[in-house]
């Protein structure tokens, strides 16, 4: 029996003892993480969701803590009925079956996401954040590392030749500390850290009652960069936008941010260019995650999203010619990329 069955087996024994009747569990979801998930169905017509989050690789603690906090600012989290910490399990109320990735269409984009900014606002204004660690320069200079070290060195390395790896690294020095410069003069807030569609769960099954979403995988919250969650919600890992309606989201968000009197810029045009240096921040250190998952975690299928957060990239040096450094980078990898998509 393999170690994962073996936690599957103990996960619903403790579950059966606590819930008071025997369960068997089918997978809910995964993700990038160690953290599986298992739906009951109880005898009461009631579902419940078993979380299977090893405490060697799961923060099952800031998981709680952070829940707490997004339920006291209104928002909706998991109710968290059970929790095991030396096995590192937990019972969680059930959110349902549809996340905002697996519903959002050019047909209901609109009121979906307005929802989601509706809540992002709340979550940045009234959530609580002392405590929380801080989204520093010294966690976005580790972030932006991932990138050399994942995406140039493991995943493109033996592709480049050792001047190319010199002036790749001399840009990206360059850039980081053009990068921190901005970010770390934004305003800060509480920060979801993985605010997009994929953990946003829908308040009816069809996603048709356009009320707040569900937020979860919130366990790596953190206090930083006021741009970051709304970077998150728009420029997603798994779905792409026209550029005009990204930056019509943004706006939306900006509005609602100003009225709420969060730390954003004065100017729609400055928080736009904040936007685009956290978006660079975050798209290189995703590539970094993304070759990590694969070649570490033996999940491929996040590296093949890494085209959207080139093209991400491309568009954001494109219109930011003070991101020279940026642009000469992209121009580096192109003939890499070229080879790759074209095997």
């Amino acid at each position: 029996m393999s170690v994962k069955d073996q936690r599957q087996q103990a996960l619903e024994q403790w579950a059966s003892s606590q819930l008071g009747e025997s369960v068997t569990g089918l997978p809910a979801s995964g993700d990038a993480s160690f953290r599986r998930y298992f739906r009951y169905q109880l005898a009461d017509q009631r579902s419940i969701i078993g979380m299977d989050a090893p405490p060697g690789t799961e923060n099952n603690p800031a998981f709680i803590d952070v829940a707490q906090r997004l339920a006291q600012a209104g928002l909706t989290v998991p109710d968290i009925i059970a929790y095991d910490e030396a096995q590192g399990f937990l019972l969680l109320s059930d959110l349902g079956l549809h996340t905002y990735l697996q519903a959002i269409n050019e047909h209901n984009a609109e009121p979906l996401m307005a929802a989601a900014v509706t809540a992002l606002v709340r979550m940045q204004a009234h959530t609580r954040s002392d405590g929380l660690p801080l989204y520093d320069e010294a966690l976005l200079r580790r972030e932006l590392a991932l990138f050399p070290q994942w995406y140039i060195e493991r995943h493109l390395g033996q592709q480049l030749d050792a001047n190319q790896r010199e002036e790749i690294s001399s840009l990206l020095a360059s850039l980081t500390e053009q990068l921190l410069t901005n970010i770390t003069a934004q305003g800060q807030v509480f920060v979801h850290r993985d605010y997009m569609p994929r953990n946003l769960m829908c308040s009816s099954d069809d996603c048709s009652n356009v009320a707040s979403p569900a937020i979860i995988d919130f366990q790596d919250a953190v206090y930083g960069p006021v741009s970051y969650d709304p970077i998150c919600l728009f420029k997603d890992a798994f779905i792409s936008w026209p550029e005009a309606q990204l930056e019509a989201w943004l706006q939306q968000y900006w509005q609602q941010a100003v009225a709420a009197q969060l730390p954003v810029p004065p100017l729609f045009a400055d928080f736009l260019t904040d936007c685009d240096y956290m978006a660079v921040q975050r798209h290189l250190k995703v590539l970094g995650v993304f070759a990590r998952i694969h070649y570490r975690d033996g999940k491929p299928q996040y590296l093949q999203d890494a085209p959207r957060f080139i093209q991400y990239l491309l568009t954001i040096s494109a219109r930011r010619p003070e991101l020279a450094g940026l642009a000469r980078l992209l121009a580096l990898l192109a003939p890499v990329h070229s080879k790759e998509h074209s095997a």
